[in-house]
């Protein structure tokens, strides 16, 4: 046997086994994952939408992949200390966080920048979203967006609209809107949605911006009344309020949003199967109808739509903090 032909034969041979004896542990990493309880950080208490979807989507996640996913909560400085945990937290894909829209504001919002969500995590998979919704007192002057608008034009300045906070996703979805109807409206920060909820219940403040799920007893009360929700489509709570582009804006958007996260070196078999994984729970009745109850919507789509959203949402925050000279609570 010609000596050449021999020596080439076995090189390929050796390349062949070199590069399975790389692949199979990475094949067997994926196929092992996971093989102890997973843990999915939340930066908000217990009880509020983002817990309850993460709750939801871990229950899910367990059934399909046989171990529990526990829902931590870890509420404080806006979140950053959830961020901070998992971006610390070792990239094994037994640390995951459920994040919302305050993942894209607070890297703007805080100074100097608590972390680079785009640098030290990666997307898994948008999970849903629910919308803002601009309500207002019952006894309000104004029935709809287009009465709000006239009279807030009429004497700027003059009308006042409570959120959570300064910095919270209802306040900066608030602070857009006016910007994009070019009404000039007084901010009147809480900390926490409850009593800014209370108050305007009252009559204290006549405006409010928060997520659906939270004003939404208030509304079948008959306390509150929604003018606008600030999503494409309808919310499923509130079938009969017309969105924010049916209103006259079309193309503006600002909802709460939920991704799933990992440390940026998470890797990448475990991120793909995690990404299949919530895919196919965004498909099941179960997660689709929890969504729905919270006033939201599954929001399948690939892991590069992820990316795309945290960055687009960081420049448009970024853009606001700063024309709007918005500070944290």
């Amino acid at each position: 046997m010609n000596t050449s032909i021999l020596r080439t034969g076995l090189s390929g041979l050796f390349g062949l086994l070199a590069v399975t004896a790389a692949v199979l542990p990475l094949q067997a990493a994926a196929q092992a994952y996971p093989t102890k309880p997973v843990k999915i950080v939340v930066g908000y208490s217990a009880g509020g939408a983002v817990d309850i979807v993460a709750r939801t989507l871990g229950q899910s996640l367990s059934g399909s992949l046989g171990q529990p996913f526990i829902i931590e909560n870890k509420p404080g400085a806006g979140t950053n200390i959830a961020v901070k945990q998992v971006i610390d937290a070792p990239a094994d894909g037994y640390t995951l966080m459920l994040a919302a829209n305050a993942l894209a504001a607070n890297m703007s919002l805080y100074q100097p920048a608590p972390f680079d969500a785009e640098r030290e995590m990666v997307a898994i998979s948008l999970v849903g979203r629910v919308p803002v919704v601009i309500a207002a007192n019952v006894n309000a002057p104004y029935a709809n967006i287009a009465k709000l608008i006239e009279a807030a034009k009429a004497k700027p300045g003059s009308i006042a609209f409570a959120s959570p906070g300064n910095g919270s996703t209802p306040h900066m979805a608030g602070e857009l809107f006016a910007r994009a109807s070019g009404m000039d409206l007084q901010h009147i920060p809480y900390r926490g949605g409850s009593q800014a909820i209370t108050d305007v219940i009252g009559g204290q403040v006549p405006l409010l911006a928060m997520n659906a799920l939270e004003v939404s007893p208030h509304v079948k009360s008959g306390k509150l009344k929604v003018l606008a929700v600030l999503s494409p489509n309808r919310s499923a709570i509130f079938p009969d309020v017309p969105t924010i582009a049916e209103s006259g804006f079309p193309g503006f958007e600002a909802s709460v949003w939920y991704a799933l996260m990992a440390p940026a070196a998470t890797p990448k078999p475990i991120v793909t199967q995690l990404h299949a994984e919530v895919q196919k729970a965004l498909k099941t009745p179960e997660v689709q109808q929890r969504m729905t109850a919270v006033g939201g919507e599954v929001l399948p789509g690939s892991m590069a739509m992820v990316a795309s959203l945290i960055s687009s949402e960081r420049q448009r925050y970024a853009k606001l903090v700063r024309e709007a000279n918005i500070k944290p609570d």
